[in-house]
């Protein structure tokens, strides 16, 4: 079909930074195609990269601005109903409102009393402004994002190792690999393209893989060995692993004497973890661990990836620890085919985390309380200003934000671009704390769970129509192109931050500090370039000429770094962590006798919030719940029925889909629909580290539902239910 012009941009969905083409007719998104040319999928894209923007010209986009017709008290806010409940405002006068009320809660309650979630799906430039409105003109640290609640685990346990979070190596080195472990990561569905590469390793290259992961994934089709070990096992497995390669003197003594500190007692803390030891726990046969074991350091190059199944855990940090001490003892990292490297989800939750979108650090890291660190950043935005000064400590978290307004301590909240009431766990406790808000302010390109309860909300445009940069999995910083216009009044969210950090700054009686009258993205992103030293070689004209280019890049004379530490880790030497076997999570029991873990499906991402409005929800258009054939049959139920799935927390109807996906004693639930919340059921207990819940590993009960629910398709056999149809058959 003929288009009338075609636009290179970035898909809005995974880590993976897929490199799209837009092909735009009369001002709308007709077709996506891929460059063939062009990393890092050279012409490979997912169901929801080819066909999942159709959502950008949803008849539900929100277009104007909205205030709530009658005004919220704490305690008794609801949901609002459009149009019934909301009035249709200028942006002059949202504007005002929010600045006024989140004016109000800092002059009476101080900043500490408002928070923020910045957006993983927003850009680089969007996210950068956000938290240097909460920092620069409210005052707090209260920021952070979706990264919480998704790779927290990862992110902790790293910087404890080696002193670095991010993905180690790129995703240019995966179809040339020897050997690689895959552990909690689905992804052939989180990350297909990724996936393709992997493939493309073990079917074209040979390379040996290990699939640790108690669900059959499609990976394992393509597994030297699968280690299917119980929910929750991760790291008596990894420790025994790590014992294997110590007795049998597989480690890598060079590296250990040259990269490493507290090596010997770390040893000691493996003596009794033998492979028989994790056998009686993970249920993983005990040579299949040494055979693992043996596998990976005898490599001459070995990498790991995982998934949230490592991270969203009480003990996703010690999971990640024990990842890094294989790496440490085999010196599997530093070099090309090796590393740590987790896959992150959204499509730019690496780069709102290097944009500064958490509590404690600024952009690329650098801490809070850090009195050099911050004395940059008050000289570049406080410029003239020396009576103002940045908060040097740090702030609440996302689960901290939800339990600080239940205690009083937060009265008010903004939110963009991000779905708590999808997104939390125990979403009854969530609710709960929204209900008691003072105020709320949303920014959104539709209505979502959360935002309905605002109180007022203001319309962004989407990644196809506005400027910015995005920064994927691998830490490669790429452009996003605005194609066409946003609907309605819509604009773009660092348009709506800039306005309302003025509005901000004139309503608290100060000087409008310097930095709010950008032209373009590109004039934001110039000034993190020159606050960030990993980024200051990277701006808008390289990456026009470039493409992309990874991070840390210190100068303009220099590559990028596709791999990181082949010299040093950031902390000096890589350190390692004894760990010992034990859970915090809410185990199974006589009641609740099954255990809950949720994920993804192919055709939908996170909350649902992009992909239920476009075709693909037509695919898979309902929630389900995976039960093992076994115990299936013992409760008399079959693929198609539905069932009740309840916790301590509360209960959802979906339909069941039998299938040895699951290991027995396990449920699996997708968390893509709101009408089935799989965090209904959650709980939000957390890991005391990295403050990260755990969605993987909860007690549930299975039972017939008395009846259908009343939702559409519920009439509808499963077996006539899109793609769902397909895996019901087998």
């Amino acid at each position: 079909m003929h288009t009338d012009r075609t636009v290179r941009s970035t898909c809005p969905y995974c880590g993976v930074g897929c490199q799209i083409l837009l092909n735009i007719k009369n001002e709308r998104i007709i077709r996506i195609d891929a460059p063939f040319d062009a990393a890092p999928n050279y012409g490979r894209l997912c169901v929801k990269g080819r066909f999942g923007a159709d959502y950008v010209h949803h008849p539900d986009r929100l277009t104007t601005p909205l205030i709530r017709k009658t005004r919220q008290k704490p305690g008794q806010r609801t949901a609002a109903r459009y149009p019934d409940d909301w009035r249709e405002a200028t942006w002059e006068e949202a504007l005002d409102f929010a600045a006024s009320e989140l004016a109000r809660i800092r002059q009476t309650c101080g900043p500490d009393a408002i928070t923020s979630n910045a957006c993983a799906k927003a850009t680089n430039e969007d996210n950068y402004l956000h938290q240097k409105l909460m920092r620069a003109v409210i005052g707090t640290n209260n920021v952070d994002h979706c990264a919480r609640l998704c790779h927290a685990g990862s992110v902790t346990g790293l910087q404890l190792a080696i002193g670095s979070s991010a993905m180690s190596n790129s995703i240019a080195e995966m179809k040339d690999l020897e050997c690689f472990i895959v552990t909690g990561s689905n992804t052939t569905e989180t990350h297909p393209v990724i996936s393709t590469f992997l493939k493309q390793a073990v079917r074209k290259n040979g390379a040996k893989l290990i699939v640790i992961d108690p669900r059959q994934t499609e990976m394992t089709r393509f597994a030297t060995l699968w280690l299917r070990h119980k929910p929750g096992t991760d790291t008596a497995l990894f420790n025994a692993m790590a014992h294997v390669i110590v007795k049998e003197k597989l480690y890598n003594p060079d590296f250990i004497q040259s990269r490493t500190e507290g090596f010997s007692e770390y040893i000691e803390s493996l003596e009794e973890k033998t492979p028989e030891w994790a056998e009686a726990i993970t249920g993983v046969p005990a040579d299949d661990i040494r055979r693992a074991a043996r596998m990976y350091a005898q490599a001459g190059r070995a990498a790991i990836y995982w998934g949230m199944g490592i991270s969203q855990s009480t003990h996703g940090t010690d999971n990640t620890l024990t990842l890094a001490n294989l790496a440490l003892l085999t010196g599997h990292v530093g070099k090309p085919g090796t590393g740590l490297n987790p896959l992150r989800g959204q499509n730019n939750v690496q780069g709102c985390s290097d944009s500064g979108g958490l509590p404690n650090v600024f952009t690329a890291y650098q801490p809070v309380t850090d009195p050099a660190v911050r004395a940059k950043f008050e000289q570049a935005w406080f410029a003239g200003h020396p009576d103002l000064h940045l908060p040097d400590t740090p702030g609440l978290t996302v689960t901290e934000m939800v339990d600080g307004i239940l205690t009083g301590k937060v009265k008010g909240w903004w939110v963009m671009g991000e779905n708590p009431l999808m997104s939390e766990p125990n979403l009854r406790h969530a609710q709960e704390a929204v209900e008691h808000l003072e105020f709320f302010v949303a920014q959104d390109i539709f209505f979502n769970e959360s935002n309905v309860y605002a109180d007022v909300i203001l319309p962004a445009a989407s990644f196809a129509e506005k400027d910015g940069t995005f920064t994927n999995s691998d830490r490669r910083v790429q452009r996003v192109r605005k194609a066409i216009n946003p609907p309605g009044l819509a604009r773009a969210d660092w348009e709506i931050i800039c306005d309302l950090a003025r509005r901000l700054e004139q309503k608290q009686g100060r000087p409008v500090s310097a930095g709010w009258d950008y032209r373009h993205p590109s004039e934001i992103w110039e000034e993190m370039r020159r606050l960030t030293p990993a980024f200051a070689g990277i701006d808008y004209d390289r990456l026009e000429r470039e493409g992309g280019v990874h991070w840390p890049c210190p100068s303009f004379d220099h590559p990028g770094t596709p791999y990181l530490f082949a010299d040093q880790f950031p902390r000096g030497r890589g350190r390692f962590h004894a760990v010992e076997y034990g859970t915090q999570s809410e185990l199974p029991d006589n009641e609740y006798p099954f255990i809950l873990s949720t994920g993804r499906v192919l055709y939908h991402w996170h909350g649902g919030t992009l992909t239920r409005p476009s075709a693909l929800n037509d695919i898979w258009p309902e929630c389900t719940v995976e039960l093992h054939p076994h115990d299936a049959a013992r409760l008399g139920l079959k693929t198609g029925d539905w069932v009740d799935v309840s916790s301590r927390r509360g209960k959802i109807t979906v339909r069941l889909l039998v299938t040895g996906r699951s290991p027995e004693g396990t449920v699996f639930i997708p968390f893509h629909f709101a009408e089935a919340a799989a965090n209904i059921l959650t709980d939000n207990r957390i890991d005391a580290r990295a403050k990260i819940p755990d969605y993987k590993v909860c007690g549930v009960k299975i039972e017939r539902a008395a009846a259908p629910p009343d939702r559409p398709g519920a009439d509808i056999p499963l077996e006539e239910r899109g793609a769902i149809k397909d895996v019901a058959a087998g």
